[in-house]
């Protein structure tokens, strides 16, 4: 009869638990990989449909350039918009960043101080929900790869059979597709949180211009993005400053929402490009884990609210942040219960 000793079995025991939680994290990892997979293919397809609806508006633009009194130099123009839309809409993926840059540069170099203010509106917004889509195809490559190239994840193969995904890199537009009239003293990118609790109440904090505390005004969660920063990085980042809850950021939905707003703030013209994302928590009584100067001095209260309690606010003076977000509330509800990422669209 073969007999062990306690030191034999206390390393066959040490022996089995290695191989039980090495398993545990192929098996979590290969998990993971597979919903990193899944959300690069949703953000593939998010930009396709982006690039596509550019080049539509793009060929738009064009037509409206070829009028029966149109100058040679712009019929040429539209002609060559025209042929880069054509272009772009039917390249292969691996040859696309090349033929959307080529567009991407033939309108910058539209002069749109001639196009009708509603093509130009148009022209902005297609262009602007390109960046975004450009943004979270990045932000999903460069997540995938960091976990795909691990020494690990390669050994083990388990990221399969799937081609590595590569980043899509296109120009920005260096003149503006849209302008205000104002000179602008800052310029930022911010990302907020439509947190909302088990009853479908909304998070909304309370501040005040430190030039005029007289006139309050309510807000989501979030702020500016950071250098080096993703979006989802930034709003769970600002979440947990302003009120001390850590959000895991697969649990966010979005974006659901880009507002673009102008606004005078601490005696400074601000231009902001918000997106919103949405996510869904118990309640809890938030406190300010990292508040900023400014949120310690200017940020008085906070508030779970439902349509009413936003209409109540706008009703007493006391403006909300964005605009009729007590009709828009539904929106971000059935947003977070949603498996996949909702399509981003303008609000104010």
């Amino acid at each position: 009869m073969i007999t062990f000793s306690a030191t034999t079995i206390l390393i066959l025991a040490f022996i089995v638990a290695l191989i039980v939680a090495a398993g545990v994290w192929a098996y979590s990892t290969a998990n993971r990989l597979d919903r990193l997979h899944v959300r690069g293919d949703q953000a593939r397809h998010a930009l396709e449909a982006a690039l596509a609806r550019r080049a539509v508006v793009a060929r738009t633009v064009a037509i409206s350039m070829s009028g029966p009194t149109a100058a040679p130099a712009s019929l040429e123009q539209a002609k060559q918009l025209i042929a880069l839309a054509d272009r772009a809409e039917r390249a292969e993926w691996s040859t696309k960043e090349t033929t959307e840059n080529q567009l991407a540069a033939a309108l910058s170099a539209l002069d749109i101080t001639q196009l009708r203010p509603q093509l130009v509106a148009e022209l902005a917004d297609a262009e602007a929900r390109v960046l975004i889509a450009r943004r979270f195809h990045n932000d999903a490559v460069r997540d995938t790869l960091a976990l795909r190239t691990r020494r690990p994840v390669q050994l083990l193969h388990l990221g399969g059979t799937a081609p590595l995904p590569t980043y899509f890199e296109i120009a920005e537009r260096v003149t503006p597709a849209a302008t205000t009239g104002l000179e602008v003293d800052t310029v930022r990118t911010s990302a907020r949180v439509v947190l909302l609790d088990e009853q479908d109440r909304i998070l909304l904090l309370r501040g005040h211009d430190p030039k005029t505390p007289e006139s309050p005004f309510w807000f989501t969660v979030g702020g500016g993005v950071e250098p080096g920063e993703t979006l989802r990085t930034a709003a769970v980042r600002e979440l947990w400053e302003e009120t001390g809850f850590a959000l895991d950021s697969s649990h966010l939905r979005g974006p659901l929402w880009r507002r673009v707003a102008v606004f005078p703030f601490n005696g400074e013209l601000i231009r902001s490009e918000e997106l919103f994302f949405v996510a869904r928590t118990k309640t809890f009584t938030p406190t300010a884990a990292k508040p900023t100067a400014w949120e310690s001095h200017c940020v008085t209260a906070n508030k779970w609210c439902t349509p009413t309690d936003i209409a109540t606010l706008d009703a007493q003076g006391e403006q909300v942040y964005p605009y009729h977000l007590d009709q828009l509330l539904s929106e971000a509800v059935t947003a977070a219960s949603a498996s996949t990422d909702p399509e981003v669209r303008s609000i104010r």
